[in-house]
């Protein structure tokens, strides 16, 4: 009789795994001075799609469905014909190639690799894992005053993604928030869900500390949304604690009350003296409104905005953005791009790429809702289509603030590849019987 430990093997892995590599690779730190391009999650984004290629060859079985393959799909067109009217050939490949990976390939990879309910819920612990780690490394910094700088102070929380990439932890962070509530939503056991609750509530401290206006906006979009899917009893235990965690972190700690409190201001103050950065961004916003107005169709081509961008901007613009601390010295950043994902679309792709690449987009977000119109009643799975929703809704939302560009793209892939999991197949996958007795019993 041997005592030797079962050792599980590879077939009893799930193929999700590499997937969960890729979002646990961005806790890695990015180089002090970098520029935030491909890194090792890029890196590893590729090596999913060649397993999951290698893996569809070995089973011999239909890549996907023809619904989702419309959806998918459907922006190559228009990415191929930007790519023609590119400035160069290189430029055109580049940006082409960047589309692909985040849009395309990566997504349907991750469709294609998730087998179930069970490879979802996996991802999303991922998510609040790396938010988590993420999220300790931004509050030190703004502890320790070692982030990045912030109106003349090293107190910005931006993890290890350095200055150069601001909206790194705030995406992750708030990635992980979402999944977080969507998990405590849920209809699992008590014990899953107090655990999604105290992360979703303790990631609220480095989401309010990286000072990001667009991350704060798509997060109160999402977990609204979440919270009213959930159904009206959840969405008012879950807004009280909120509120309370809200009034004990800032109210009784002052936790950088005033600071925070003047960010939250700066929102609407588009009109009546708006910062520099409200000013550069709005600026740029009408630049790439002019690009279209000039090839309405077609656009000025992939990786024209910076070409393009003097000629059609207002003297407002400022010659760039300045960035310190957390590691790196001073550096002056160019502005290239709109910060606006459906402006930098319709300005180098034209409405026939924006139609293709948008319209996608809001295909899948209409496909979960519609699958959680499937199991919000009786079915199992609510945490799933909560998280599917909510990080749809939350890039959706994001991208009228922001673009692609940083390590934190590749999440955006993964995201859409879970979101096109469950709005195309995970809400009509059966369940064990045991799985859906165990749901039913913790309602």
């Amino acid at each position: 009789m041997t005592l030797a430990l079962p050792v599980p093997s590879a077939r009893g892995l799930s193929p999700v795994l590499p997937v969960a590599a890729v979002v646990a690779a961005l806790a890695l730190p990015v180089a002090p001075g970098g520029e935030g391009g491909a890194g090792p999650a890029d890196a590893l984004s590729a090596l999913v799609v060649l397993f999951c290629a290698v893996r569809l060859l070995r089973e011999r079985r239909r890549p996907l469905s023809r619904t989702a393959a419309v959806v998918l799909g459907l922006p190559v067109a228009g990415l191929a014909l930007a790519a023609l009217g590119a400035s160069s050939p290189g430029a055109g490949l580049g940006g082409l190639g960047r589309y692909l990976q985040v849009f395309v390939l990566v997504p349907a990879a991750v469709l294609l690799l998730i087998r179930g309910r069970s490879d979802l819920r996996l991802l999303a612990w991922t998510f609040v894992g790396l938010a988590g780690w993420q999220g300790a490394v931004g509050v030190h910094q703004f502890v320790t005053g070692t982030g990045a700088s912030y109106q003349g102070e090293t107190i910005r929380a931006v993890g290890t993604f350095g200055p150069q990439d601001v909206m790194g932890m705030a995406t992750v962070v708030s990635f992980g928030l979402v999944c977080a509530v969507g998990l405590a939503l849920g209809r699992t056991s008590a014990r899953r869900r107090a655990v999604a609750a105290a992360a979703a509530l303790a990631l609220l401290v480095p989401l309010a500390l990286s000072f990001s206006r667009g991350a704060w906006i798509a997060t109160a979009v999402a977990c609204s949304l979440q919270l009213v899917l959930a159904g009206p009893l959840r969405a008012l235990k879950v807004g009280a604690a909120a509120v309370a965690a809200g009034v004990v972190l800032v109210g009784g700690f002052g936790v950088g009350s005033a600071m925070l409190q003047e960010r939250v201001g700066s929102i609407t103050q588009v009109t009546d003296a708006p910062d520099q950065s409200v000013t550069d961004r709005y600026t740029m916003w009408a630049a790439a409104v002019g690009m279209w107005r000039e090839q309405p169709l077609t656009g000025v081509g992939l990786k024209g905005f910076p070409e393009h961008r003097d000629a059609h901007a207002a003297l407002a613009l400022s010659s760039g953005s300045d960035t310190d601390g957390a590691g790196s010295g001073f550096v002056r950043q160019p502005l290239l791009s709109p910060h606006n994902m459906y402006l930098l679309i319709l300005g180098e792709q034209g409405l026939i790429g924006l139609l293709a690449l948008a319209g996608g987009w809001l295909a899948l977000l209409v496909c979960a809702l519609r699958g959680w119109w499937t199991v919000h009643r009786e079915g199992p799975g609510l945490d799933c289509a909560l998280i599917a929703c909510g990080l749809l809704t939350w890039q959706l939302t994001d991208f009228a603030y922001a673009d692609i560009g940083g390590p934190s793209t590749v999440l955006t892939a993964v995201l859409l590849g879970v979101g096109a999991w469950w709005g195309l197949v995970g809400s009509r996958v059966p369940v064990p019987s045991a799985d859906t007795a165990r749901e039913a019993h913790t309602r």
